[in-house]
């Protein structure tokens, strides 16, 4: 409001006053009169306080039709407290030799993403083997898996006959992992470890672990981090490989000086096989047998997916396999099929697929699928 209007408004406000009083009340009461009209304006002069305008949310380009993962927005930016970013750079440096430099001035091109942070919370379904099954053994993802297995079939022969890993065990993983290649992440994977690292509390640290090594094997393998790209999570390639992962297990299958997880099937082959035998996959054992339970059987659920019992231990808890079985450590496997109840027998082969997953279902997925591969690829010949 200009001044005058102001002047105007004390104006009207003294006459209204003056107005409400008999003429022999007006003498006396000039001095209210004029203290009123006063206030009126000091109250009619006051600023009102404004709310600051919101910041608006920076475009992002949008991703490729179909990738999983995909950044809905990138809203505002928040950064993270500045000891503990400083004190990330200065252990990443000393840790793996990349220059600090070079670490700030990548961390300066990261961007928050908030649908990872939403993706990482959001509850988890509950979810029956009844259900997570037919995700994965559908006719499309078999003939892809087929096909796969004739396209690669020299690269998965060789590495089975050095590695033991079968070679339809190596086409699951990929298979079920990123349909074999098509479907990787479209999130950049600097973004999503930025953003656990730095704005997901519960497993913070893990995630700085995996950003430091992001920035490691990034140097170490010349990849450009502005077009990096993966899951949410920060896994890449055709086998979704986490950056330690990738450094340690990771494997040069077509010789030519790079372990290229992304671009080569060949490396990518010879690193899902590297990664089972790491964690010690055994060579022409089983993986699961059918089991059935006794009667009076009393549920039981072991503390972990390690093959840590004897048959006999199982048959007197009341599990017994269908079939003949090695006598070999195992464990005891529970899952809600369509048809009700399955127990199945795992050995040291199925601890080796929760390596890569934790979830029984999916060392259960990965094993159909495959034992599905096998069998198309035997009816397959001549």
């Amino acid at each position: 409001m200009s001044p005058t209007a102001r002047a105007d408004r004390c104006g009207i406000g003294v006459l209204h006053w003056r107005h409400a009083f008999e003429p022999v009340a007006m003498a006396k009461s000039a001095f209210v009169l004029l203290l009123t009209g006063l206030l009126l304006c000091a109250c009619a002069a006051a600023p009102k306080k404004e709310t600051p305008p919101k910041v608006a949310a920076a475009s992002v380009p949008a991703p490729a039709a179909g990738m999983v993962g995909t950044p809905t927005e990138v809203s505002e930016t928040p950064s993270p407290p500045l000891d503990q970013e400083s004190a990330f750079v200065a252990q990443t440096a000393r840790n793996t030799g990349v220059p600090a430099g070079e670490i700030q001035a990548w961390l300066a091109q990261a961007r928050y993403q908030p649908s990872i942070i939403r993706a990482m919370t959001r509850p988890a379904e509950s979810m029956t083997w009844a259900n997570y099954r037919p995700i994965f053994m559908t006719d499309a993802r078999i003939t892809g898996g087929a096909r796969f297995m004739v396209e690669h079939h020299d690269e998965l022969a060789r590495v089975q006959a050095s590695t033991g890993v079968p070679a339809e065990y190596i086409t699951a993983i990929i298979g079920v992992e990123t349909n074999y290649g098509a479907n990787t992440g479209s999130y950049r994977v600097l973004d999503a470890l930025y953003t656990l690292a730095f704005f997901y509390p519960k497993r913070a640290e893990f995630f700085r672990g995996e950003l430091a090594e992001l920035f490691a094997l990034a140097h170490e393998e010349r990849l450009d981090l502005a077009t990096l790209r993966g899951s949410y999570a920060g896994a890449m390639g055709w086998g979704q490989f986490m950056p330690s992962s990738y450094r340690k297990y990771a494997k040069d299958g077509d010789g030519d000086g790079r372990r290229d997880l992304l671009g080569s099937s060949s490396d990518a082959i010879a690193s899902v096989a590297n990664y089972f035998v790491h964690f010690g996959w055994q060579r022409d054992r089983p993986v699961f047998v059918a089991a059935q339970a006794d009667p009076d059987a009393a549920p039981f659920v072991p503390e972990n997916s390690e093959a840590s019992y004897t048959l006999a231990q199982l048959a007197a808890k009341g599990y017994r396999p269908v079939e003949s079985a090695p006598d070999l450590p195992v464990t005891l496997v529970t899952l809600e099929g369509a048809n009700g109840t399955e127990w199945w027998i795992g050995f040291q082969n199925y601890y080796v697929i929760t390596r890569y997953n934790r979830s029984p279902m999916y060392a259960m997925a990965v094993h159909q699928l495959a034992q599905a591969l096998k069998a198309r690829e035997a009816a397959a010949q001549p």
